[in-house]
């Protein structure tokens, strides 16, 4: 291990590459702790004791929703516009035709996203600023405003901090900001547990407990983050010229999880927005029915993997055109031995796809779910240890290392993970 970091610092170009990530992560951080003009933060404090959409965007902002910082919204709105727009391009004629025309076209998509953002963002903070007026020291127009704009500008901020990482430093850019921001809270954590332990609440093996159910889970997640199904392909010999294309093996690799963390975003959204317009509206059966989906609670719990299961089935067929995939095999020679080109293709793969999928949703909900059940099982109350968080952390880990493994074996032989 040693070895392999002195070859990355040995290395000019990735050492100043993984320099610049960090300066861009020390000033994200240094964002989250400059507050909103015109907000009490203690007031907005109280309402993240609570299981609301806030302390879903308040992990991944990394405590900046909490304090009402100017990076309260992270970077989310962004995250909505790129779903939005992965969802238009299978709808809308003109960025499907993007999508297919390489660079220029990407280029396009990510302006109208940047726009998006903007919009989204915009509309989000006003939202916000106005169910948080409460909080609000002098409440009014002009007020919430300010607030709206002030929130906008963090995220578009935010947005433009990810594409400079991702052009200068290591990694995507966006992902690695998400990623710095759940990690950020993991010291909190340590720090609850060290004041459970010196009150006297909980004892060393709660503490082993955890760390044990937290191996096993980072183990799990790696397992099927990693996970795919290889589907062979044979090219068929063609002579174009006086040239021989063809005639070789490969595969299609078809991942076990391959809608990513993003049905677990979903559906936390769907579950805790009835619980988040609640807080806002005093009528006794609203807050009866809020009590029903109460994060924890059975029906909760049940509703929310089978969201799970459903989301991740919609999210891989809209982002995984299974169709295309066939056709294009056919274009180029390409054959699944022992099926037919076309439609019997396009139907093996689909079938594949669905029994993966399906391993992979479950996957996803157990995840989501395990941890309703480790505050019970370990007694240590107050530190978040969920299945979005460890898909965050483990993917973007995961996708960084392979990053600087292609960089280095550009250089060395050896690369950087054995």
């Amino acid at each position: 291990m040693l070895s392999a970091l002195s070859n990355i610092l040995k290395i000019t170009e990735l050492r100043q590459k993984v320099l610049f990530t960090l300066a861009m992560f020390l000033v994200f951080r240094a964002g989250t702790h400059i507050p909103v003009p015109g907000v009490n933060a203690a007031v907005i404090e109280q309402m993240f004791t609570q299981g609301n959409l806030f302390g879903l965007l308040d992990l991944f902002s990394g405590g900046a929703l909490s304090k009402f910082s100017v990076f309260a919204m992270s970077i989310t709105p962004y995250i909505n516009a790129s779903i939005i727009m992965q969802l238009l391009t299978v709808v809308v004629p003109k960025f499907e035709q993007w999508a297919k025309e390489g660079d220029e076209g990407r280029k396009k998509i990510t302006q109208i996203t940047r726009y998006g953002t903007v919009l989204l963002g915009f509309i989000q903070a006003v939202g916000m600023a106005y169910g948080l007026r409460a909080a609000v020291i002098n409440p009014g127009i002009g007020s919430i405003l300010l607030i709206a704009v002030t929130l906008t500008a963090g995220t578009t901020f935010l947005m433009w901090l990810g594409e400079q990482i991702t052009d200068k430093g290591i990694g995507n850019g966006i992902s690695l900001i998400i990623f710095a921001g759940v990690v950020s809270r993991i010291p909190d954590g340590i720090y609850v547990m060290y004041q459970y332990l010196t009150a006297g609440t909980i004892q060393w093996y709660n503490i082993l407990l955890f760390i044990l159910i937290a191996v096993v889970m980072i183990v799990f997640v790696i397992a099927i983050q990693q996970g795919q199904r290889r589907i062979p392909v044979q090219y068929a010999k063609r002579v174009v010229g006086r040239k021989m294309y063809g005639g070789h093996s490969t595969h299609i690799p078809l991942k076990v999880n391959q809608a990513g963390v993003i049905p677990i975003i979903f559906a936390s959204s769907v579950l805790m927005f009835p619980v988040t317009i609640a807080q806002f509206i005093n009528v006794p059966w609203v807050k009866t029915v809020a009590g029903w989906f109460a994060w924890g609670t059975p029906l909760q719990t049940a509703i929310y993997a089978l969201l799970i299961v459903f989301f991740t089935y919609f999210y891989t067929a809209v982002t995984l055109n299974i169709s295309d995939m066939a056709e294009n095999m056919k274009k180029h020679g390409g054959f699944i031995p022992g099926l037919r080109p076309g439609k019997p293709t396009a139907d093996y793969l689909d079938r594949v796809m669905t029994r993966i999928t399906l391993a992979g949703s479950i996957f996803l909900a157990i995840i989501a779910i395990v941890p309703n059940f480790i505050a019970a099982i370990t007694n240590i109350q107050g530190v978040y240890f969920g299945g979005t968080a460890l898909l965050i952390i483990v993917g973007v880990a995961l996708d960084t290392m392979k990053q600087i493994e292609a960089l280095v074996l550009m250089r060395h032989y050896q690369g950087f993970m054995k």
